[in-house]
Formats: C-alpha cells, structure tokens, sequence
C-alpha cells in the first residue's frame, strides 16, 4: 500500500487558485456552473423535487439558503440536497470518463449554499469548483474500475469526496481539516447503481452535496474522522474498491487542469445510451429511414454497459433514459431527445416506440470503448451501418460555450422568463467577474 493516498490526493488540489488555472480550464468551469444552473432550474418542477420540498425544505421556509428555481428557502444543508438532486433529476448533467460520474452536480449545490451564507467571490467560487472536479477525477483514477463495476454509483460516492474538498477550498481550511473533511464525507459516501432508473439516483447527487457541505462544516468546527480514510485498512478504497490504492498514479495527473475534459450532454439521458442516439440519428437523416423499413437493430457496446443502460423494457420515463432500446429507437423514429419532455411515461408506453424497440438488439463487444457505439440498422434491401464516439472533449471551447448557451436558455426560460434566463445565464458565463457569487442563487430565484 501506498502510504499518504489520502493526503496525497488533498495536496495535489488544495494549492489550485484562480489565477493559475489556464484559461481553456476557466472557461469549461464556466460552462460546467451554466449548466448545471440550467439543468436545476429545470428540474426544480421535477415531481421528485417537490416531494423533497414537501418532505425536507418546507419545514425549514424563510431560512437563508435558495431553493434554485423556487420560491420557497431552506437551511443551507438542505438546499444542497434538494439543489442538487433537482440539478440530476433530468439527468442532463455534465460528466466525465475519468471520474466515471457526473462532477459538477455534487459540488455546485454545497459550494453555492455556502457562498451565499459565508461570502465569496465568484473567482474563488470557480477555484474551488475547478478542486473539487480535480479530485473527484484523481479519485476515480485511484479506485480503478472496480468501485463503479462492483454497483456503487460514482457521482454519490466519489462525489461527496469532491463537494467536501470543494467546499474546503472555499473556506481555506488547512491540511488537517481537509484531511477531516475528507474523512468524515468518506464514512458517509452510498449510492447503488442500482437504483439508476429511479428518482433514488437523482438523490445521490442531493445526498453527497449535503454530505460534502456536512463533512467540510464539522470539520472546520473541530470534528476528527480518519485522515487516511482511502488507504486506512477497512477504508474507502478497500471497502468499495476492493483494492489498495497507490498515490503514485497521480503522478500522470500531475499539471494536468482534468476540468478541461468535462463532456455535456445534448441528450436528456444516460450519457452511455448518446453514441447509440447519435449513430442511429445520422443514419436516419442520412438514408430517411421510415420505421416500416426497419427489421432489426444492432447495438454494439462494450460490456459494461450492461450494468448501467440496458432496461429492455423501460415503463417509465426516467426508466428510458437507461435503456439502449428505448432511446435508440426513439433516435430512429427521430424524436427530440433533447427536450427532457420527450422522456415521459406516456412515451414509453407508446405502441409505436415499442413495436420498434422491440427489434433492438444490445450486442456486448469486449473491448469497445464505453463512450462509442457502432449501430447497424437491417431493411428489406440491406444493411446499413453506423458508428459514434462520444468521448471525446470539445476542441473549441468557445463553440462549446455557444451550444450550452442554446441549451440553457431552452431549460432556464420556462422557469425565470426569457429575460431572467438571459441574466443569468450572462452572470454564469461571467463568474470571475462577480463580486458576489450569491448573485447566481439571486438571479435563479422565482417569486
């Protein structure tokens, strides 16, 4: 075992500031606040985040933190919860292969929550978002694979490590308390993926932004958890990971800004299922596939996906967005998948879509990269074939900026109106220049 994994990890991160960050890293950390502002807003009229208004935050209404999207306030504990879990709830949230999750939704409801109680600006807002994906990344690059294929669902767990570290490099603790701080999220981190498919996953998110604001709060007041939580014996990384973990793989991270290889999704579901969505969409605009046409699919996938987007026969909507199927088949019949109204029960009950999705064939192919899918379509007069990678980072951020522009304004105008949207959206997008980053929470409040 390699001793110090834990502190090794908090010193790779902790000394990261603004003004050292290169500006491509500055810019997707902008994109990753605007979509995840998007995102809530969004999903704040989500039926699970009502009941967790209903159930948690209406208890604690004319408390000082904001509820994104709604009138109503709460403790700041709580606002991470019901923030972050509105901000996964239509599982339109960036995400990224190192971490094998999604980085931002964990980490934007705690840090938000506390810059509007304790105070920042927005350049140290966006450090400390840029650590906390930072270690979130070089997290997942220590657990290896096995975390994620042994069912625990990385945004939940490796995500209350990153909200905690994040919020530690908002306050400014020093080396102890992060080592604290870390300690007390790592005896907290769950999720199952198990419970992808069901308003439990959005809750994930909700659930380790509260327990990284939790854990970073304790330990600035004083409380001890283990230091060595990862490599400790019966730690994090033997419990979850069923292996020890070695500090010297971050040395291929080293100078490495991983925040710059964030990936956004154009799909309101699983990211997994978007090469599939992508294939099977070109092909049907490229040969103007009528669904009478079409006798059998083919999608080839790499074995682990299996696990993660393979409901063969979704009833839901949020169902849908882990099936292969399901959302192959709605790519043929070209349906908008990006309109997160498209995933509804209704759809996926419809007799159209089934009859179609019924001749969806999932292929497993050792060795695919999980991010690329080859989608071969079967008609009366041949075989037609296709294939898409979809992880591969954007070369231009500043295309990049314009399309989640696009997206957020699509998501943000229902909630805030059009003029609301545009604010906010120009305030995300201009976050090193905010002199107070608790203007976000103000802009993304309705009432």
């Amino acid at each position: 075992m390699s001793a110090g994994a834990t502190l090794a990890l908090v010193r790779a991160v902790r000394g990261i500031r603004h003004d050292a960050i290169p500006a491509d890293a500055l810019e997707v950390a902008r994109h990753c606040l605007l979509d995840f502002l998007g995102c809530a807003l969004a999903g704040s009229r989500e039926p699970l985040t009502e009941i967790l208004v209903e159930s948690v935050a209406r208890t604690e209404d004319g408390a000082r933190a904001t509820l994104i999207g709604r009138s109503e306030r709460a403790g700041r504990l709580s606002a991470a919860l019901v923030n972050g879990a509105a901000g996964h709830a239509l599982d339109f949230d960036d995400t990224h292969t190192v971490m094998s999750g999604h980085p931002s939704v964990p980490l934007l409801p705690a840090l938000l929550a506390l810059a509007e109680s304790e105070g920042a600006d927005g350049p140290r807002l966006l450090a400390a978002l840029v650590a906390g994906i930072e270690l979130e990344c070089r997290l997942g690059a220590l657990l290896g694979p096995g975390h994620y294929a042994a069912g625990f669902h990385a945004t939940a767990t490796v995500g209350a490590f990153g909200a905690a570290a994040a919020c530690a490099h908002l306050l400014g603790l020093d080396e102890e308390r992060w080592l604290h701080a870390l300690g007390i999220a790592g005896t907290q981190a769950a999720g199952l993926k198990s419970a992808f498919g069901s308003m439990a996953k959005p809750l994930h998110a909700g659930r380790a932004a509260e327990t990284g604001l939790l854990a970073t709060l304790l330990a600035r007041g004083g409380f001890t958890a283990s230091p060595s939580v990862l490599e400790a014996p019966q730690g994090f990384a033997a419990t979850h990971a069923g292996a020890e973990p070695r500090s010297d793989a971050l040395d291929r991270w080293a100078g490495r800004f991983l925040v710059r290889d964030t990936l956004f999704k154009y799909h309101a579901a699983c990211y997994l299922t978007h090469a599939a969505i992508e294939a099977a969409g070109a092909l049907r605009t490229r040969h103007a596939l009528a669904p009478e046409r079409i006798a059998g699919v083919e999608v080839r996938v790499d074995p682990s996906l299996l696990a993660v987007c393979n409901i063969v026969e979704p009833r839901t909507g949020l169902e849908g967005k882990f099936s292969l199927r399901a959302t192959t088949a709605m790519a043929l019949l070209g349906a908008d998948t990006a309109d997160p109204e498209t995933f509804t029960d209704a759809r996926m009950c419809d007799p159209g879509l089934v009859r179609l999705r019924d001749r969806v064939t999932v292929v497993p192919v050792a060795g695919t990269r999980a991010t690329r899918t080859t989608v071969t379509v079967h008609t009366e007069s041949g075989q037609l074939e296709g294939e898409a990678d979809v992880g591969i980072p954007a070369s231009d951020v500043g295309a990049q900026r314009e399309r989640l522009r696009t997206k957020f304004l699509a998501l943000a105008t229902p909630v805030l109106g059009r003029a609301g949207a545009e604010a906010l959206g120009a305030a995300a997008l201009g976050a090193h220049e905010l002199r107070d980053a608790a203007e976000l929470l103000r802009l993304a409040r309705t009432g």
